[in-house]
């Protein structure tokens, strides 16, 4: 069986996406990576940390595999997304926001035409994407949209898998989201995920509540009593194994994690802070429901630091190992031949 096929993206281009996409082409995976991004971005990151760019010459774009260049006996492909301006490390520009979104939507379309078995992806900067005129909320939305299907955001490291039952919104509109809908699809795309994606038989998922104490009967809330706990008990009837609704300042106790396989998490900074602590260099970022893996590294753009050489690739690494085990697990129900 072949390795898996994976598409590589540095992300915004000012970032440290790019000098991190060059620190993990020195080394083998177990996959077949084809990087799509600015090839002049990464000749110019390559030069700057003195490492080689193991890519294919200049000219039609490859992927690889497919009679692309190999180094070191591993096929290494690149499919060129030039950027509309020169880029300043440190210092993102809006005119190259349609660069960014451009490549990453040429790795997802490749996902969804076989060419690539899943995607990794480096940090974007969403502001600038926004100032760029592209109404952006996020690549976990993006992906969503674009293969027109519900997706979960999932950050995972060696301690927790924590999913969100929202993501990117102001805390003030999280109440009114967290609805009996809302729950019932997140938390069976979670549950579907473990079992085909980790394969998890039979998983249990703590899910949180959202308010101090789990709302402690009510006195700090009503959430608990007339939406998260009715809705567990429906999906406990159609076989999900849910734990809670559970107070999130002792749900991650260690002891408490040892029986769980996934946290849902309320809203975005109630669980990720805890999962960032345990181990912020190995987390990832999955996007759950799509049908291909798609995971990305846990950081933004680091535009402090960008150029310098001083990002620390281990969370791309992470990315591309779990990207890989994922992707060698869902070849063959997407029907691939081996």
């Amino acid at each position: 069986m072949r390795r898996p096929r994976l598409a590589l993206v540095p992300g915004e281009p000012a970032g440290v996406g790019p000098e991190l996409c060059v620190r993990a082409l020195q080394r083998r995976w177990d996959a077949e990576i084809t990087v799509i991004g600015d090839r002049t971005v990464l000749q110019q990151a390559a030069a700057r940390l003195a490492l080689p760019l193991p890519l294919p010459p200049c000219g039609d774009d490859s992927v690889a595999g497919e009679g692309s260049a190999a180094v070191d006996g591993l096929p290494i492909g690149f499919i060129d997304r030039p950027n509309t301006v020169g880029v300043d490390p440190g210092s993102p520009n809006p005119r190259n926001a349609s660069a960014v979104v451009e490549a990453l939507l040429s790795a997802a379309q490749g996902c969804i035409d076989g060419r690539f078995d899943g995607m990794v992806t480096g940090p974007v900067h969403k502001a600038t994407i926004n100032a760029g005129g592209i109404a952006y909320t996020g690549t976990t939305e993006l992906l969503a949209g674009h293969a027109g299907c519900e997706v979960v955001m999932m950050l995972a490291n060696d301690v927790a898998r924590v999913a969100l039952a929202t993501t990117h919104l102001p805390l003030r509109e999280v109440p009114g989201r967290i609805t009996p809908a809302v729950l019932a699809r997140t938390l069976r795309i979670v549950d579907s995920a473990l079992r085909r994606d980790f394969g998890i038989a039979a998983p249990v998922i703590a899910v949180l509540g959202l308010n101090p104490h789990a709302g402690e009967d009510g006195l700090l809330g009503q959430e608990e009593l007339e939406t998260i706990g009715p809705s567990l008990e429906r999906l406990r009837a159609e076989g999900l194994q849910l734990v809670g609704p559970l107070p999130a300042d002792t749900a991650f106790l260690p002891r408490k994690l040892e029986g769980f396989d996934a946290v849902l998490a309320m809203y975005h900074d109630q669980g990720l802070p805890v999962l960032k602590y345990s181990g912020f260099e190995r987390a990832v970022n999955l996007t759950l429901g799509l049908p291909y893996p798609r995971v990305a590294v846990d950081h933004g753009t680091a535009l402090d630091i960008a150029g310098t050489g001083q990002a620390d690739p281990s969370s791309l690494f992470a990315a591309i190992e779990t990207c890989a085990r994922l992707a060698a697990r869902g070849r063959p129900r997407r029907g691939e031949a081996s």
